[in-house]
């Protein structure tokens, strides 16, 4: 019974993998979208989305054998309910589709990865760049949405005393920034404070300075700077990592060049992995695996680069306590976030 057990739990991952792709398949060619305007047959759904009969009735029968659309055998209709259509279309963090999208990016770093399976290296943020353009995959669209919905009212919302600090004017660096959308929605919602976001990673920090434009946020601006060797000449009164820290190759250093970079009575918010630093605190966690194997595709090799530490997004409450406490903070809140996988930890000198 136990081997009947998991050969059907075997066959649903190798389903979901597969569906996974199709998923991204929709997304990506408008699918859902057109799906969502109301029944209609494969004819009909080829003609909204602009696509050919043929290969949308193949991905039909997989998205109704799987359970995403419903068919009507009698009219050839396909139907995607409201209820399955909230969370594969829009522009809001509801919409899973683009996870899909993040997963088959992943998935084109599997021959890099095999080979620091050999070899223990890492592997350094240009090649996720190219491989991801490689397969016309943008990795930072799923935290986008997020900041979109949730960044002012949820992230910044739930650390008491923040937005009135922001709003009456701050000194503001976001740190491991990638394309500068937090930052440029920090900038437009609080004109009275000035934001600094920072990144290693150049090709990324052009496009967040190309949206600072677009929006015309003048109190934001960007830097291209490896975080572990960030110095300031003025302090900074916030400072903020968003799910940015464990992706370091030298997480520690970063910390104490963040504690040493605050301004006193300054406050420091990460947003990280809300996990147990144990395996075995983890096993019940329904969004454990999916996170175990992101960090594993994309946060464990990122931080191995140039014999990097490697923690991974999997690190763990306690080991980030520890490490903020070695830092210099004497003050460290864990806090939930608006997203069950992340928290806050609000830290003070």
């Amino acid at each position: 019974m136990v081997a009947d057990a998991f050969g059907e739990r075997l066959l649903a991952t190798l389903t979901g993998g597969a569906l996974t792709l199709l998923i991204s398949l929709g997304d990506r060619t408008g699918l859902f979208e057109a799906a969502a305007v109301g029944p209609a047959t494969s004819a009909g759904l080829a003609e909204r989305a602009g696509l050919d009969e043929r290969y949308v009735r193949e991905w039909l029968g997989a998205m109704v054998s799987g359970g995403f659309f419903a068919y009507d055998a009698t009219t050839g209709e396909y139907v995607l309910p409201p209820e399955h259509a909230r969370l594969l279309t829009g522009e809001t963090a509801a919409n899973a589709a683009p996870m899909a999208s993040t997963l088959r990016g992943l998935g084109a770093m599997l021959t890099d990865l095999e080979a620091r399976f050999g070899d223990g290296l890492g592997l350094a943020p240009e090649t996720f760049g190219r491989r991801f353009a490689a397969v016309g995959v943008d990795p930072g669209e799923n935290w986008r949405r997020i900041y979109d919905d949730q960044l002012i009212d949820g992230f910044l919302a739930a650390v008491p005393g923040l937005t009135e600090r922001l709003s009456a004017g701050a000194r503001v660096l976001d740190l491991g920034c990638g394309t500068g959308h937090a930052v440029n929605l920090m900038g437009t919602a609080f004109t009275a404070s000035d934001f600094t976001g920072l990144d290693i990673d150049a090709d990324l920090i052009g496009r967040a300075e190309a949206e600072r434009v677009r929006l015309g946020a003048g109190n934001v601006s960007f830097e291209v700077a490896d975080a572990a060797t960030l110095t300031v000449d003025r302090p900074y009164d916030v400072i903020f990592a968003f799910d940015a820290v464990h992706d370091q190759r030298d997480p520690a250093e970063v910390l104490r060049r963040i504690r040493a970079a605050l301004a006193p009575g300054g406050v420091f918010v990460m947003v990280d992995a809300y996990f147990s630093s144990r395996l075995e605190n983890n096993l019940d966690n329904p969004l454990a695996p999916l996170c175990y194997a992101i960090s594993l595709l994309y946060c464990t090799p990122m931080s191995r680069y140039d014999d990097g530490a490697g923690l991974g997004a999997m690190w763990g409450t306690e080991l980030a306590g520890s490490l903020l406490a070695e830092a210099g903070f004497s003050q460290v809140e864990l806090m939930a976030s608006p997203r069950a996988q992340n928290c806050l930890f609000v830290c003070r000198t």
